[in-house]
């Protein structure tokens, strides 16, 4: 079988202004990532630890107060509202977010969510025709709706008015609604910029409630902000971090019966919670309902007023996630079995096809087969009518969306964004489609290199890795998609132990000096033994179990250590030692040598006037950084 990428391109981070973060209070590690993230002044990193208040939205949505003064009317008539939301984490929430509001402020809402595998994505003109027959006259869209040219056309012809919130890519011509809710509408830096589906769901209902001067409405719609949110994998800065920031505090004691029984079945316990216990065990759960069930099990679940209701319903979703589990590892199994009966080599676009694959869990095993071979991924289910339907999963810089445009004439339709996206194609077409995007993927490959990228943004000692850095970690948080969890890495750590777990884990307890730390690395694929001694790529978190809290290293990469290190400029190599803490010695293609001292500031001193030059001094830099002798 084809062996999973273990070639690792680790990239050095930049150097950094030891001075420029001295008056924030913060380890010089993170200070040091921070800055090598663009906050280069202290009043950034201040405005990241503790949040402005948020501007009011009605100044950065023109279409808000026509929204929420037509939703003011039907709360006054008790009006029957359809909210059409999506079969996702983000539009379950969203939809029992408006459910729970506008019930509680006079209106008769029920949910319109459509079927996975009936219907397919977002509004279409069998609901509205349906809604219609029911009553219905004004809808309001969730986490969809931009794109329901149809739909919505059909809607206007019968009369029916359509608020639309929705954060998908707005199309070149205006949708037809009444009031149109989207990101890209506010101000170029609006906080707002960054909203999913929930969080507009959460502008509106606040200020529908605001309006009608009953904040009780809302008192759980920010818990579902919050899930919704991470599930979502929204940008976590601008109003996402103010709204989470705060709304974490409190989501462990929400007064929703349905969070709370999610927090019980995932034994999160009465602790505040972080993104982390949202993103592993709250959003799992309603994702599975959406991928291989009935999403209106989710929405009755957050919008039950009784707790015993609301732990049945909460059971259901633990069982379809235990058996989208399953479905995943056969379907991941099975694949990896063609993959293994194909004598051929890898190719550049993993394309594998199987008319019996369910379409709810094929991106999350392309996922996995995308992390695990480094290659973009693509996995079809049959559609029905000689038709596949794919979902698609690409490794950071190769642009699925664009590789789909480029393929058009072969496809029935697609979609996405630059690391995920989805297709439908006919079945004959399939393997044309496949040397194409073999081509594509042969290109980015020969560009970018086989194997994975590590780039760590700051040095740890083991022995720093301790409570108080811990205490710092959290004060960054929460952390997600455009602030992600810091890389660390340490170098020369000596392999202990090391045991492999049920589920294929590999255990660790690593040693640097006279410190030991225990690490994790899920899912390892490698099959030969470690090295003694290694340099590691990590990120820290807190193990809870029975009872006891640790701090461990989840390992993301892994590589022998050497005490030599070489940089490659152009096509010279420059090898660089460190024969003590402090000293730094260069050695360039000629056999030339240049030497220095790092001195308690962190910085070089030498009396070689070679080191004033520009590229003498990056290579010095490169250097002091690579041996870990800066952080």
């Amino acid at each position: 079988m084809p062996s999973a990428v273990s070639v690792q391109q680790w990239q050095l981070p930049r150097g950094i202004d030891p001075g420029a973060l001295d008056a924030v209070p913060l380890p010089l590690p993170l200070k040091a990532l921070l800055f090598r993230r663009g906050l280069t002044e202290p009043d950034q990193v201040h405005a990241l630890l503790s949040d402005s208040p948020l501007p009011k939205p009605d100044g950065h949505f023109p279409e808000l107060d026509k929204a929420v003064q037509r939703l003011h009317q039907a709360c006054l008539t008790a009006e029957s509202v359809a909210i059409c939301g999506d079969y996702d984490a983000d539009g379950m929430t969203s939809t029992a977010l408006l459910l729970r509001t506008l019930r509680t402020l006079g209106a008769e809402p029920q949910a319109a969510i459509p079927s996975r595998m009936a219907d397919g994505y977002g509004l279409n003109c069998s609901m509205v025709n349906e809604l219609h027959a029911d009553g219905v006259r004004l809808i309001v869209t969730v986490d969809n709706g931009v794109a329901a040219h149809e739909a919505l056309s059909r809607a206007e012809d019968l009369g029916i008015e359509v608020v639309l919130t929705d954060h998908h890519t707005l199309p070149k011509t205006r949708p037809k609604a009444l009031a149109l809710i989207h990101p890209a509408t506010t101000p170029e830096h609006s906080p707002y910029r960054g909203l999913a589906g929930v969080g507009l769901a959460y502008v509106v209902a606040r200020e529908l409630a605001e309006r009608m001067r009953q904040p009780a409405a809302i008192a759980s719609a920010r818990d579902l902000f919050c899930i919704g949110t991470v599930a979502d994998m929204a940008p976590l800065t601008g109003a996402n971090r103010t709204l989470l920031r705060e709304g974490l505090l409190h989501l462990h004691r929400s007064n929703c019966p349905g969070v709370r029984a999610l927090q019980q079945l995932a034994g999160l316990g009465d602790r505040p919670l972080r993104a982390d216990d949202i993103g592993f065990q709250l959003a799992p759960r309603i994702n599975a309902v959406g991928r291989i069930g009935d999403p209106q099990l989710v929405v009755d679940l957050l919008t039950a007023d009784d707790q015993n209701s609301a732990i049945e319903l909460g059971r259901q979703c633990d069982s379809l996630n235990r058996q989208r589990r399953e479905l995943c590892d056969a379907i991941e199994a099975e694949a990896l079995a063609l993959l293994e009966s194909d004598r051929d080599p890898l190719p550049p676009f993993l394309l594998l096809a199987q008319g019996h694959w369910h379409h709810g869990v094929i991106g999350i095993v392309a996922a996995r087969l995308m992390e695990r071979f480094q290659r973009p991924t693509a996995l079809l289910a049959a559609d029905g009518d000689g038709l596949m339907r794919a979902s698609v999963r690409a490794p950071e810089g190769f642009a699925v969306d664009k590789a789909l445009d480029h393929c058009t004439a072969l496809l029935e339709r697609h979609g996405g964004h630059p690391a995920a996206g989805g297709f439908t194609v006919k079945a004959e077409h399939v393997h044309r489609l496949h040397e194409e995007l073999n081509g594509l993927a042969q290109s980015w490959i020969q560009t970018r290199g086989e194997g994975i990228l590590v780039a760590p943004e700051a040095l740890l000692s083991l022995s720093a890795i301790n409570h108080d850095l811990w205490s710092a970690l959290l004060s960054l948080e929460p952390f997600g998609i455009g602030h992600p969890a810091p890389l660390f890495w340490s170098r020369g750590c000596k392999v202990i132990s090391q045991r492999l777990l049920r589920g294929g884990h590999l255990k660790l307890t690593l040693g640097q000096g006279d410190c030991e730390r225990e690490a994790i690395a899920w899912r390892w694929q490698q099959t030969q033994p470690l090295p003694a001694i290694v340099d590691v790529a990590y990120r820290i978190s807190l193990n809870r179990w029975q009872g006891e809290a640790k701090l461990q290293l989840e390992i993301q990469a892994l590589r022998e250590h050497h005490a030599c290190l070489d940089l490659h400029r152009g096509l010279g190599v420059y090898r660089c030692t460190s024969p003590d803490d402090a000293t730094v010695e260069i050695e360039n293609p000629s056999g030339e040598r240049l030497s220095g001292l790092i001195n308690r500031n962190g910085v070089f001193e030498t009396e070689d006037s070679r080191a004033g030059h520009p590229y003498v001094a990056d290579l010095i830099r490169d250097a002091c950084i690579g041996l870990g002798l800066l952080p």
